[in-house]
């Protein structure tokens, strides 16, 4: 699923500090391996924190998961740490390897993940019973293959648009419950929902974590509110719980939604706007440790603010409105991530003269949240 164009981020110092965006390299295997880790604003090194990893997409990169399926605002508040791995080239495409229809590619990335795992240990104080992985398409079937072959250091999973090639559904083998969360849209052209000779379907997949986790077959199922009609999609919860240890297999059913992460701020064709991936997925991570249910105590995520933004498209200025009654940072930024300008908004209402060389898409971050803005000339 590619957003941007192939954008990479010059690296950084590598410094302990909050609220961090760092990309770095490890060796592995005979290779250089890249990743971009995010530092939350709560992160202090006092106390051991989850760890997240998301894997982008066939054909994407680590930066654009890193917006596209964003966790970084839930992250400032709930306290975890976010790892985006980049992929190798595989015919000459970014990729993990997840045999089957990646079949050919020699790139060992369940080694990979684990030699990751290793560096960010020794470097960030990481909650050795609270390492998950998420990830879209391609992301999503590595973390199935993380489950079944790292399972010793995978606590949950979560695929959005993803599922398991045969060769993984036939060789998986993990060594304890495992938490599953599918999210798949019933328009999914890419990964069909039906399935494929390359691909199972999906509820073949959650019928194995079912069965692995020892959950009961019948589902509690929930209609979700249709909060955004215009997507033309809807939203089901299937919730298989009473699983070992307290594990479960979740699965939010997109009826009519595509090959997409749903309520990313890159809404496209097929985008539902009914729930948040993002925040489904930390909810549902959130709940677990290795030996089971979490009995800890975890800050929530900061409640979305409410603005409005106008005009958007825009032509050098717009307008902010129904701010809370406090003065919030912001920056304007390309969608590469450079920032343009930054500031302090007005409380309730502002104005702002926007520096921008061209047309196009761009950023405007205010707090942790984030809004596609269109410049036109």
């Amino acid at each position: 699923m590619r957003v941007f164009g192939l954008i990479w981020l010059w690296c950084v110092p590598f410094i302990a500090m909050s609220q961090q965006t760092i990309t770095s390299t490890i060796w592995h295997d005979g290779q250089e391996r890249e990743y971009i880790l995010y530092v939350p604003a709560a992160y202090t090194g006092m106390d051991a924190v989850p760890l997240v990893l998301n894997f982008h997409g066939y054909g994407s990169n680590a930066f654009e998961q890193m917006w596209y399926g964003d966790f970084r605002a839930i992250a400032d508040t709930a306290n975890f740490l976010i790892v985006h791995p980049l992929g190798t080239l595989y015919n000459g495409t970014a990729h993990f390897n997840v045999g089957g229809w990646t079949l050919g590619s020699t790139t060992d990335d369940v080694g990979f993940t684990a030699a990751l795992i290793d560096s960010l240990s020794a470097q960030y104080s990481i909650d050795q019973d609270r390492i998950y992985s998420t990830g879209m398409s391609n992301g999503g079937f590595m973390s199935f293959v993380l489950a079944c072959q790292l399972s010793d250091r995978i606590t949950a999973i979560a695929s959005v648009t993803g599922s398991m090639t045969p060769e993984t559904y036939n060789t998986c083998d993990p060594q304890h419950p495992m938490p599953v969360l599918q999210i798949h849209g019933t328009a999914d052209l890419t990964v069909p929902y039906s399935g494929a000779l390359w691909t199972k379907p999906i509820q073949d997949v959650l019928d194995f974590w079912v069965d692995v986790n020892n959950c009961s077959s019948i589902p509690n199922v929930t209609d979700l509110p249709n909060i955004a009609p215009q997507d033309g999609s809807t939203v089901q919860r299937r919730l298989y719980e009473e699983g070992d240890n307290g594990a479960t297999v979740a699965h939010f059913i997109v009826t009519g939604g595509g090959h997409t992460w749903p309520g990313t701020i890159f809404g496209s064709a097929g985008t539902n706007q009914d729930i948040n991936a993002s925040l489904e997925i930390w909810r549902f991570f959130s709940r677990y440790t290795k030996s089971g249910l979490s009995t800890a105590t975890h800050p929530a995520p900061q409640p979305e603010l409410t603005i409005t933004i106008s005009p958007n498209p825009a032509r050098g200025q717009i307008r902010i409105t129904q701010l809370p009654d406090e003065r919030l940072p912001y920056q304007w930024m390309t969608s590469t991530g450079q920032t343009l300008q930054s500031g302090i908004l007005q409380p309730i209402e502002d104005l702002l003269e926007l520096n921008t060389p061209g047309s196009g898409y761009y950023l405007l971050r205010i707090g942790h949240q984030s809004y596609p803005i269109l410049m036109t000339e």
